[in-house]
C-alpha cells in the first residue's frame, strides 16, 4: 500500500492557522500557561470530539489541552464526550453528531469499509499496548502456549490481535484454543476463570498489580505473571488515532483550518503530559475519573511510552504500520471464518497532511513534537490504585 498523497492542503488553509496561532504570546514551551499566549480571538470555534471510553489518562493529552488552554489558543472551544460499551467513536463521527473521534485504526477501518467516511488525520498512538496476562504457573510465555487454554478477549473489535497472535503461532482460534468473553477488568483472571487475561499496559495490567495475593497478603508483583505484548509479537496493530470526516475535509476549508487547530493543540497537550505526567493524572482524577491516583499516573506513564519517543513527529501515520495493521486486518480469520477487512483500505483512508500542518505550527512555537529525550517515570501503584 502506497502512503496516502490525496488532497493536500492549500496555502490558504495553513496560513490560517498559523495566524490563528500567531495571537499567542512568546511562550512557546508546551507546559506554558494559557494567559502567556494569544490575545482573545475574534470568534471561537465549537467542537466536539469523541472518546472510546470512560475518562481516564489514555486520553490525558486532551483533557490537559483544554486545562492548559492549548485549544483555547487556537480559538477552539472543544467538548469532550465520554465513550461507554455502547458507543462506537466512529460512527458517532460518521453520523455527524461530534466533529472528531478517537478510535483504534482496525476498528475504525471496518467502519469505513461499511460506509462510513472517515480519515485518520493524527496517529496518536505509535504503539500498540495489548498484553495478554497469565499467572506465572500457567507456563504462557508466547502464542503458541495459548493451545488448550482458556484465553480472555473483551470483544467488540479488541481482539483483533489475539486472532492475528493465534493465526502466526498456527493455531485454529475455533478449535486449537478456548475464547472466552472476558469483562473489562481482571477479575476473571484473578479468580481463576481464565488462564490469560487481555490487558492493556496501561490499565488492566495495573489492575492485577493493584490486587493483593491471598497467600502473601500484599499486592502482587510482576514476578507473579508472564506476558505476552503483541507489539513485541509483531502483531501489533495501530490503535489511538484522531479520525475526522472525509466529506468536511474535502468540502469545507474552515473544518479543515479546523482539523490543523485541534490537532496541534491535542500534540501540545501530549507533549506536555510527557513533560509533566503527574500534572496530567491529577488533571484526570479532577475531572472525575473513577480509577485511583496511583492508577492514573501509571497510566499517564504507559500511554507516554506509546507516544513518545515520536521519531517523525508525535501524530505521523509510519506508511509500514498502517500496513502492517491493514494487511493483519485483511488476513485474521475470527470464529466464523471472516476477516475484519475484506480488501485494502483505499488510498483515502489516511492523510499526513493535516498533522503536518500542525507540527509546522507547533514547531514555529518552539514546542517539542518528537521528544527524542523521554524517559518514562517510576511509578508506584497502590492497593487498588489509590
Amino acid at each position: 500500500m502506497r502512503r496516502n498523497k490525496g488532497w493536500k492542503l492549500a496555502a490558504g488553509v495553513v496560513a490560517l492557522s498559523l495566524a490563528a496561532v500567531a495571537c499567542g504570546g512568546d511562550d512557546s514551551s508546551s507546559d506554558a500557561p494559557a494567559s502567556n499566549a494569544p490575545a482573545a480571538c475574534e470568534t471561537t470555534t465549537p467542537v466536539k470530539l469523541q472518546l472510546q471510553w470512560f475518562t481516564q489518562a489514555q486520553f490525558a493529552g486532551y483533557f490537559a489541552a483544554v486545562d492548559q488552554g492549548f485549544y483555547a489558543d487556537q480559538c477552539l472551544d472543544v467538548s469532550i464526550l465520554e465513550g461507554g460499551v455502547d458507543i462506537v467513536p466512529q460512527q458517532q463521527l460518521a453520523d455527524g453528531a461530534v466533529d472528531f473521534a478517537l478510535s483504534w485504526v482496525p476498528k475504525a477501518l471496518a467502519s469505513r469499509e461499511a460506509g462510513a467516511d472517515i480519515v485518520d488525520i493524527a496517529q496518536i498512538f505509535q504503539r500498540s499496548g495489548t498484553l495478554q496476562v497469565s499467572f506465572k504457573d500457567k507456563g504462557i510465555t508466547s502464542p503458541a502456549d495459548f493451545a488448550g487454554k482458556n484465553i480472555g478477549n473483551w470483544g467488540y473489535g479488541n481482539e483483533f490481535e489475539i486472532f492475528a497472535a493465534l493465526t502466526k503461532a498456527g493455531l485454529d482460534p475455533a478449535a486449537d484454543v478456548t475464547l472466552v468473553q472476558q469483562q473489562f477488568d481482571m477479575a476473571a483472571l484473578l479468580a481463576g476463570d481464565i488462564d490469560a487475561a487481555e490487558a492493556m499496559t496501561y490499565n488492566e495490567y495495573a489492575q492485577v498489580l493493584e490486587a493483593i495475593n491471598p497467600d502473601t497478603g500484599k499486592q502482587y508483583t510482576a514476578d507473579d505473571f508472564n506476558v505476552v505484548s503483541y507489539e513485541d509479537e509483531g502483531v501489533g496493530m495501530l490503535q489511538d488515532a484522531i479520525w475526522a470526516s472525509g466529506e468536511r475535509l474535502a468540502s469545507d476549508a474552515a473544518y479543515k483550518d479546523t482539523a490543523v487547530k485541534f490537532v496541534a493543540a491535542s500534540i501540545q497537550g501530549w507533549a506536555y503530559c510527557r513533560d509533566n505526567a503527574q500534572a496530567c493524572a491529577d488533571i484526570v482524577v479532577s475531572k472525575g475519573s473513577k480509577l485511583g491516583a496511583s492508577h492514573q499516573l501509571w497510566q499517564m506513564n504507559e500511554v507516554n511510552k506509546l507516544i513518545w519517543p515520536a521519531t517523525g513527529g508525535a501524530g505521523m501515520i509510519d506508511a509500514a504500520a498502517w500496513d502492517r495493521t491493514a494487511t493483519l486486518a485483511q488476513e485474521t480469520k475470527n470464529l466464523e471464518g471472516s476477516t475484519v477487512l475484506t480488501a485494502a483500505p483505499d488510498a483515502e483512508a489516511y492523510t499526513n497532511d493535516i498533522v503536518t500542518a500542525a507540527l509546522a505550527l507547533l514547531d514555529g512555537m518552539g514546542v517539542d513534537t518528537k521528544g527524542s529525550s523521554f524517559a518514562p517515570i517510576d511509578v508506584t501503584l497502590n492497593e487498588a490504585g489509590a
